[in-house]
């Protein structure tokens, strides 16, 4: 059969998709029943669910199939009907009661006419070496603290990892990333043209083997990780597990990108710590501080400095001057290490929350993040489950939002904590363990 004959099966699946006629939820046969049903080769209706997956139509779940993915906007638009208020436990970020006033208070102090003067100028990656002996004392955690020469700064968070993946590979190189992983990754490697490979997970982390069979495949260029509180399972790695990876990174000259935007909530050295010249560590205020705070920290090892502040030059990933001012002042002043010493707090309380209200049910997670997995049970799949949260006032992040690759994502759902009040926290966690129990998604049909 033509190669184009199995685009063409592919077109009209989503043609269908896309007029209602295949809503989100059905599950496709099995891959030999298709075949049979279209009078195609077994061959052929594999190309057509690799095509499906790659075009981010259907998600394959382990033991139960594949399945149509709700559209991107879908659960955005069920939310916006007329339903009591829809309570967001879809993105992770948390505001404390008086973080707001703190802030006012603290900033107030730098709207002169003199800071703001010093503030618009453009700002180089490096900023200056005051500046980075700050960020660097700051951003220590575990006994691990970056030199000053090894910091940069970037907008936010997130431009740090762009950065450093442009830095790393170019377009056709590999990125090992967990087989679950941070969204945003997704679309940063498909603007730069990169190849996630998946790596499979244990309650430790990324396993050392899958790291090896990865790079044996076809070499690995780099590395994305979440060595503690990783989103969305919530794994921490182990002194042990870190150790392993850092040796892996060694033997086989692979540079590792760590995020570690939840750092802040616990007290485990970075794997930066074991292996200094092998990551690239990426940090921000966003979460300990304010979602609008975006001041992003890398610390590289020595050998890569010049050339990652190049390519945080040339992608315009540079630290806006007003906003890495207002982020050293709360650093200098102390606020923003006691707002991070507050939301350890914080979460550590709405974890024990969520696990009362949902006593029982499949959770997994550190304790304290601010986020927990729920593993859903039949006939719930991830997207439906979804859906009917979201009919039920609730958003929510299903699997199919962090997976990468072809294999079948978990059953279950990620539940970010740490945005509503305790008070709608508790409504929506009461309607997810109802919905739970129900065990009965006819109402997304």
């Amino acid at each position: 059969m033509p190669v184009t004959d199995f685009r063409s099966i592919s077109d009209g699946i989503a043609a269908e998709i896309a007029s209602g006629a295949l809503p989100a939820g059905t599950r496709l046969p099995p891959q030999r029943q298709f075949a049979f049903e279209r009078g195609i080769a077994v061959s052929t209706a594999s190309r057509v669910y690799a095509e499906l997956t790659r075009r981010g139509l259907v998600s394959g779940e382990v033991g139960r199939g594949t399945f149509i993915r709700a559209p991107a906007t879908s659960v955005a638009a069920l939310l916006s009907e007329d339903a009591p208020g829809p309570i967001n436990l879809e993105h992770v970020f948390s505001v404390l009661p008086h973080q707001s006033a703190d802030l006012a208070a603290s900033l107030a102090t730098l709207i002169t006419p003199a800071a703001l003067d010093a503030a618009f100028p453009p700002v180089r990656p490096a900023g200056s070496v005051e500046v980075r002996a700050l960020a660097a004392q700051f951003f220590t955690r575990g006994g691990w603290k970056a030199g000053a020469e090894q910091v940069l700064f970037t907008g936010a968070g997130r431009q740090g990892i762009a950065a450093a993946m442009a830095a790393l590979a170019r377009p056709g190189d590999r990125i090992g990333v967990e087989a679950l992983t941070y969204p945003v990754i997704k679309g940063i490697a498909a603007r730069l043209g990169i190849t996630l490979v998946p790596l499979a997970v244990d309650a430790d982390g990324v396993r050392p083997d899958a790291l090896v069979a990865a790079h044996q495949a076809a070499p690995l260029r780099a590395v994305y990780l979440q060595t503690v509180l990783q989103s969305p399972l919530g794994h921490t790695m182990g002194l042990e597990r870190r150790g392993a990876i850092a040796r892996l990174l060694e033997r086989h000259d692979i540079i590792a990108i760590e995020d570690a935007v939840y750092g802040f909530l616990c007290d485990e050295a970075p794997l930066a710590a074991l292996a200094p010249d092998r990551v690239i560590l990426v940090d921000s205020l966003s979460k300990r501080v304010a979602p609008g705070l975006t001041l992003g920290f890398v610390a590289a090892p020595p050998a890569l400095v010049e050339r990652l502040a190049r390519t945080i030059r040339n992608g315009a990933w540079t630290a806006n001057g007003l906003a890495l001012a207002m982020a050293l002042h709360v650093i200098g002043d102390g606020l923003a290490g006691r707002l991070g010493a507050a939301k350890r707090v914080d979460a550590a309380a709405r974890q024990t929350l969520a696990r009362a209200v949902l006593r029982g049910l499949d959770l997994q997670g550190d304790p304290r993040a601010y986020h927990l997995w729920l593993g859903l049970p039949d006939p719930w799949t991830p997207e439906r489950f979804a859906m009917a949260a979201a009919r039920n006032g609730v958003a929510v992040s299903p699997a199919s939002a962090f997976a990468v690759g072809p294999d079948p994502a978990p059953n279950g759902v990620r539940l970010a904590l740490g945005s509503p009040s305790p008070d709608r926290l508790t409504v929506a966690l009461e309607i997810l363990g109802r919905l739970v129990g129900d065990g009965d998604d006819s109402q997304v049909e």
